[in-house]
């Protein structure tokens, strides 16, 4: 199953809701701001896990320093995401994780169009090319 669209819609996507309409921001995990092409889209529970792979409370901004050197900075990605979502949705996501659903290849596409559009849109409304 290719995943290669979805993916770069989803991260497209998950970069620009956490920048501001400059195009800049901050790391969730470090703090270190930037601007958003020179960012990532971290997953906190790794995007192996399918079912959690287009989750947006799974995800966040990180600079490259922490999604890559740092293999997530996961210790400062859980205050983040407990600070931003509140414990009970924490766990929720943590639950998530043993789920084994396989997406399907039509899902996949379903999820890159979805993730397109809502792309294009927030690039439009925070005057961000693209």
């Amino acid at each position: 199953m290719k995943t290669n669209l979805a993916d770069k819609w989803f991260s497209l996507y998950i970069r620009l809701r956490d920048s501001d309409e400059n195009g800049y921001a901050h790391c969730s995990t470090c703090g270190a701001i930037k601007f958003w092409r020179d960012m990532d889209c971290g997953h906190f529970i790794k995007r192996q896990n399918m079912s959690l792979r287009f989750s947006e409370i799974n995800c966040s901004i990180q600079c490259r320093k922490c999604n890559w050197l740092e293999q997530g900075n996961d210790i400062k990605f859980k205050d983040f995401l407990i600070n931003k979502y509140g414990i009970d949705k924490y766990n929720l996501l943590l639950s998530a994780k043993n789920d084994t659903r396989k997406i399907s290849t039509f899902e996949i596409s379903e999820i890159a169009k979805y993730y397109k559009q809502k792309a294009v849109e927030l690039a439009k409304e925070k005057g961000i090319k693209l």
